[in-house]
């Protein structure tokens, strides 16, 4: 079962060996998040156009990226961008970013869920960051309960999040060469997850320490 699933945000024009390393793993990775312009930009980028191609043809998920600001940005601009990253890359996972955790908040989401559905996305992936109210499993195929630095992570979660229905992912960074985070995940009930060593700004700039290209 592939466990990785990799939030890189840099161009591919910029870090052409990092994306040919992505491209490589294919195989064992969840999936893919594609980021152009903090979602798919005002037009389309020839050069993430092809590399959402590669990967789709290596056979991973590729997941368009689309921030939600804790539900406070509207529906029709996070359906607009789910939109325009199925036209322009081919997007066949959609990865909705900053996601309210809260019950209150669901109808917004499964309404978002609906549009991403009618527009030809066959998974969803929400980042709550932390642990969400069980019934975001019910429109989510994975959750993001934890997304923290090393630190923090090393102090917790310490229990399985006991939602239902859907896979579980934790996203760490600042995390040092040699740390086996898949088998830390996996006993805090995470089948998917990503350790990147970036910190400060451009946290996802970075890539896992297994997949970083030889020089």
């Amino acid at each position: 079962m592939s466990t990785l699933l990799v939030p890189y945000y840099e161009h591919p024009s910029v870090r052409p060996a990092e994306w040919d390393a992505i491209v490589a793993a294919a195989p064992r990775l969840y999936g893919v998040v594609l980021n152009p312009a903090s979602g798919p930009g005002e037009a389309p980028d020839p050069a993430f156009a092809e590399v959402a191609a590669r990967l789709r043809a290596a056979g991973t998920r590729v997941l368009g990226y689309a921030d939600t600001d804790y539900g406070r940005r509207p529906h029709a601009d996070v359906a607009r961008d789910l939109g325009r990253h199925r036209a322009w890359y081919g997007t066949d996972g959609a990865f909705l970013d900053q996601v309210a955790a809260g019950v209150e908040e669901f109808p917004h989401y499964r309404r978002l869920a609906s549009a991403a559905w009618a527009a030809g996305y066959t998974t969803i992936t929400l980042n709550h960051g932390t642990e969400p109210h069980p019934c975001y499993a019910h429109v989510a195929d994975l959750l993001v309960t934890f997304e923290g630095d090393w630190a923090a992570y090393r102090a917790g979660p310490r229990r399985p999040w006991p939602g239902t229905g859907a896979r579980v992912c934790h996203l760490v960074h600042g995390v040092p060469a040699g740390v086996d985070l898949a088998a830390r995940a996996r006993e805090r009930g995470a089948s998917v997850h990503c350790a990147v060593p970036g910190a400060g700004d451009h946290l996802w700039g970075t890539l896992p320490h297994t997949l970083e290209p030889h020089r």
